[in-house]
């Protein structure tokens, strides 16, 4: 059980302020007259302390309080300009951000739970006790914002009021930071206290970049203090690790609904989207993937897109699961994105009128931006974050160097993008959610889709994804186990969230209307792994469209499905006139390539997982029953039929 405010804070024991008063003598020495004026309607004790605590150890020159207006966003703006940390581009609206070569994506060997003595951790994560963080802290961020200021902003992860919203408060000295935060969260400087009242908890999240120099990358860390709820990130500007209210916060809430919301509140690594079906219905969608794997696609495909990377779940009183974007932006990778598969995303992108932070993509001599798979006749010559590039440019060790880098990012509002429903994406109720996902990056066993049969099989098909390691992380490679695409944002023991996962879908406070359908999706299987003649995949990115299609259909009934041990597959002629509706054809013979069992790879991925999850302590007896019940029913189809069951023999 995680036990919230347990041990020392580490803020209040850098910093030595542990009174309201002693805060508010520090804030009144510190700030000059504007800004103590815009500090003085936070009057949470907690959270003044907490900022007092980060002037008084990281000792800026200067203190910048947010408020969230248009002077002090153009502040921030002009404050990242002039600072370096951005470069204006020639589109208006549009600036640069390069990180430094050795900080292009989170930096999974320095990020550590901070825990205390005894504390069950997730087999998946790195931790440091607290003494040890506290010792860290004390000495790295000692004076880190000297000549630099301090901004503070304060948001809402969610729309102000929901259920599972949670107000939180970023610290930095990093414009860059600060500017992506006004593009990501909600700024809710005007009702903090309220949310923080209402909800009883608040995240606090400190980071300083130092000088930002390559030899300081090595002493980079970000801790995350599970029972503080407080962040600490020094010596880095990628945002994945220095925007912490996006993955840091994350974590906290996945613990927070684990432990002290269980049954009522799921966090996850997921998109959510609506599809339009017959007559004119919204089904909407929450999936999770990992990253790299086509979650923004997936989510962008939607009519409704509503996020494209966290969701908040949650059982609403008449019955149903609800579901927010605690994001209100997109910091999205743009490798491979272009106007055949992600049309509306272009066209924020290079048409008029959206602001964008682009970050660690090629800009050309005319400061336009190009990155890898954009779909346009690429530059010869231009700057990327490693400096000069030109084409044919190689590294030390003779390879190319792309002219973008495989994170290269873009940070934009959600509501520039046309398919947008931004009504819905505020509205506190969130959206009811009827069809949840889970897909990885899987090149030979499952089929493109397939939905289950139980609530619990679906919770299987969520612990059971398997993925290849993306460009999203530092010092990891090869193909490995991605339970419910949330595994590296589990804090505490996989047991504890896979029972906290059983308990939310077997809640009977849902409705039967309202439990949703849980399936599994698979966008990479090849012709070399399905017997094919071609080669690559057996589908394209406009191929999304027609899966989520036949899943709205699924959920709402006006579909039948065939039964099989790893749960419903679609019928051909239910497949074929959703592809005619993306103006493409699909031979029965693709169908047959994508929809046979191999039945040796499935079992073999099973065995995998058992054997995974048997070194796991106290994990929940259903998950291995589960499996028990797919291995003997795969092994009667291969008895019947052989190792490769056809589509058509189970039908």
């Amino acid at each position: 059980m995680l036990e919230l405010s347990k041990g020392n804070d580490i803020l209040a024991a850098v910093g030595g302020i542990k009174s309201l008063a002693e805060a508010q003598r520090l804030i009144g020495e510190t700030l000059d007259d504007a800004n103590l004026k815009k500090l003085a309607p936070i009057t949470n004790p907690d959270a003044l302390i907490k900022i007092a605590n980060a002037i008084v150890h990281c000792k800026p020159a200067a203190v910048f309080v947010n408020s969230g207006s248009s002077e002090d966003i153009d502040w921030i703006r002009q404050y990242c300009l002039d600072k370096g940390e951005e470069r204006k581009l020639a589109k208006p609206g549009h600036t640069i951000h390069f990180d430094l070569p050795q900080d292009q994506a989170r930096l999974v060997n320095q990020t550590f739970y901070i825990i205390n003595e005894g504390e069950k951790l997730s087999s998946l994560a790195k931790s440091i006790l607290r003494d040890e963080a506290t010792e860290y802290v004390a000495e790295y961020m000692d004076g880190i914002m000297a000549g630099l200021t301090m901004i503070i902003g304060f948001y809402s992860r969610g729309p102000v009021g929901a259920e599972a919203s949670v107000p939180a408060i970023e610290i930095s000295s990093s414009g860059y930071v600060l500017h992506s935060a006004e593009l990501l969260y909600r700024n809710c400087y005007d009702q903090f206290d309220k949310e923080a009242e209402r909800v009883g908890i608040f995240f606090t999240n400190v980071h300083s970049e130092g000088k930002n120099r390559p030899e300081d990358v090595p002493n980079a860390r970000i801790f995350m203090d599970r029972s503080w709820l407080t962040t600490f990130s020094c010596y880095c500007t990628y945002a994945g690790n220095t925007l912490l209210m996006k993955k840091g916060n994350h974590r906290f809430c996945v613990d927070y609904a684990t432990y002290y919301k269980k049954g009522e509140q799921l966090s996850e690594h997921m998109f959510i989207t609506g599809m339009t079906g017959p007559g004119g219905r919204k089904t909407f969608m929450a999936g999770a993937a990992p990253s790299g794997c086509g979650k923004t696609t997936t989510a962008m495909v939607g009519t409704d897109f509503i996020g494209d990377d966290l969701a908040q779940l949650w059982i609403a009183a008449d019955g149903t699961v609800r579901a927010i974007n605690p994001e209100k932006g997109i910091f999205g990778i743009v490798e491979d994105v272009n106007r055949e598969g992600d049309p509306f995303l272009m066209e924020c992108l290079r048409g008029d009128g959206t602001e964008v932070i682009w970050s660690n993509v090629l800009i050309d001599e005319n400061d336009v931006p190009y990155w890898v798979g954009n779909g346009e006749k690429a530059p010869t010559k231009g700057v990327n974050f490693q400096g000069e590039w030109w084409a044919g440019k190689t590294d030390a060790d003779g390879n190319p160097v792309p002219m973008s880098h495989k994170n290269s990012r873009c940070t934009l509002l959600a509501e520039a993008i046309e398919n947008h429903n931004t009504a819905a994406a505020e509205d506190p109720a969130g959206v009811p959610v009827k069809v949840i996902t889970y897909s990885g990056r899987d090149g030979d066993t499952m089929p493109p889709v397939w939905a289950a049969k139980t609530m619990d099989e679906g919770v299987v098909i969520g612990a059971s994804i398997v993925s290849q390691a993306t460009a999203t992380e530092i010092g990891v490679s090869g193909v490995r186990r991605q339970p419910w695409a949330n595994a590296p944002f589990i804090p505490g023991a996989l047991a504890d969230y896979m029972d906290a996962q059983f308990t939310f879908f077997n809640s009977d406070q849902l409705s039967a209307q309202g439990r949703p359908v849980m399936a599994g999706l698979n966008y990479f299987l090849t012709h070399e792994n399905r017997s094919g003649s071609g080669k690559g995949l057996l589908g394209e990115k406009k191929d999304v469209k027609v899966w989520l299609g036949w899943l709205e259909l699924f959920a709402n009934g006006d579909v039948k499905a065939i039964d099989t041990p790893i749960g419903y597959l679609p019928n051909y002629q239910d497949l074929n006139k959703l592809f005619a509706t993306i103006g493409k054809k699909y031979p029965k013979s693709l169908y047959d390539m994508q929809f046979a069992l191999y039945v040796d790879n499935i079992l073999h991925r099973i065995d995998l997982q058992t054997e995974a999850y048997r070194k796991e302590a106290d994990i929940p007896a259903r998950l291995f029953e589960i499996y028990a019940k797919q291995r003997e029913e795969l092994l009667a189809l291969k008895k019947k039929f052989g190792p490769v069951v056809a589509i058509d023999d189970l039908a």
